[in-house]
């Protein structure tokens, strides 16, 4: 499916129905835009300790390509293809620390860093071992706790990520650790590109989340646009646990709340002052989608308090309006909206960044 969104917000339409109904195009996003996004792999705690191997399964229902986590023993992290090089399979299917990886099936070995390293029976072997024999090496990149790969990236992730370093870098990411007990899946009867939609304005704020107007300023709400990226500033109606800004902010002097950054095409960075929420959303079929959301604490005493307080009311109050756009989205006498040029920029930057991709 091609299309094209107007650059101008006042005059542009929202694409065709199709982009959330037709299978086929739901099908060649997986490649055209899933393939070459870069993707949130796990957290450096998985592979902490030389040895360490964590296998995974890079954007599951998605792209579904067997992957896994290492750190070798000169202490350096590696993301590598979890499929052996001779018949296809899985070499490490649990976690835990090791000298080496051993496929099972015929005993192919490999160092921790993806390098082939012996095959029994294959003496007579003519060009053996090759540069094929290794296990692919994918780019493994970092951000604070948070660790990405790519299986062929469009953006080079210093570009991708940079926006969100410059904006919130002096906050404690190294900190911030993995709290499990505050981090969940949610399963969604919508379109990824649904509820991607849904968090990228704050139009419905009001309408929709009575607890959360009460905690930010919906006139002081603002939308920042980026290449890859876009960030919505949450200001404070006061009284609400807020950022101490360092001087160097652009915000600094402002009653900032939160900062909820997006990236091309599905992550979502949310900012508070007790920590990190990261809202991972990943495609299962055309109206049905998973979406993770992770909590990196660094600050327990500001967890219950202001915008960052009550994530799990929020989330479902978010599902059942989007669930209710899907069945909108399926109607024969609906194809195309507008946007609200004052409180879409965010929805409008991202189906522009959908066409061109898809193009």
């Amino acid at each position: 499916m091609r299309f094209d969104v107007d650059p101008d917000i006042r005059r542009a339409t929202t694409p065709d129905t199709a982009l959330y109904t037709d299978p086929a195009v739901w099908a060649a996003q997986r490649g055209s835009i899933f393939a070459r996004s870069w993707q949130l792999v796990g957290h450096a705690d998985q592979v902490r300790v030389p040895g360490q191997v964590q296998p995974l399964t890079l954007l599951e229902g998605c792209l579904d390509e067997p992957l896994l986590l290492t750190r070798d023993h000169q202490d350096r992290r590696h993301c590598l293809s979890n499929v052996c090089t001779h018949r296809g399979t899985l070499v490490c299917e649990h976690g835990g620390v090791e000298r080496s990886l051993r496929c099972r099936y015929h005993g192919r070995r490999f160092a921790l860093d993806g390098t082939f390293q012996h095959m029994p029976e294959f003496e007579g072997a003519v060009g053996f071992p090759s540069e094929a024999d290794n296990l692919p090496r994918l780019a493994l990149e970092a951000f604070g706790p948070l660790l990405f790969t790519s299986l062929q990236p469009a953006v080079e992730f210093s570009a991708w990520m940079e926006p969100v370093r410059q904006r919130v870098g002096w906050l404690p990411l190294d900190a911030a650790r993995f709290d499990a007990s505050r981090s969940r899946d949610y399963l969604v009867g919508a379109n990824w590109a649904l509820y991607c939609e849904n968090y990228l304005e704050g139009f419905h704020i009001p309408f929709v989340h009575a607890g959360l107007a009460e905690a930010l300023d919906y006139g002081a709400y603002r939308t920042e646009l980026f290449r890859y990226c876009n960030l919505q500033v949450g200001v404070g109606r006061g009284g609400e646990a807020v950022f101490e800004l360092p001087r160097s902010s652009p915000d600094h002097g402002q009653a900032i709340v939160g900062y909820y950054f997006w990236l091309f095409p599905n992550l979502m960075l949310n900012f508070y002052p007790w920590g990190l929420s990261v809202n991972v959303v990943k495609p299962l079929t055309t109206d049905r989608t998973r979406v993770s959301f992770l909590s990196y604490v660094w600050d327990e005493s500001k967890l219950e308090l202001g915008a960052g307080a009550q994530l799990d009311r929020v989330e479902r109050e978010d599902e059942s309006v989007v669930e209710s756009v899907q069945r909108g989205v399926r109607a024969r006498l609906y194809r195309h909206g507008r946007y609200s040029p004052t409180r879409e920029q965010g929805t409008h930057h991202f189906h522009r960044l959908l066409a061109e991709f898809m193009s």
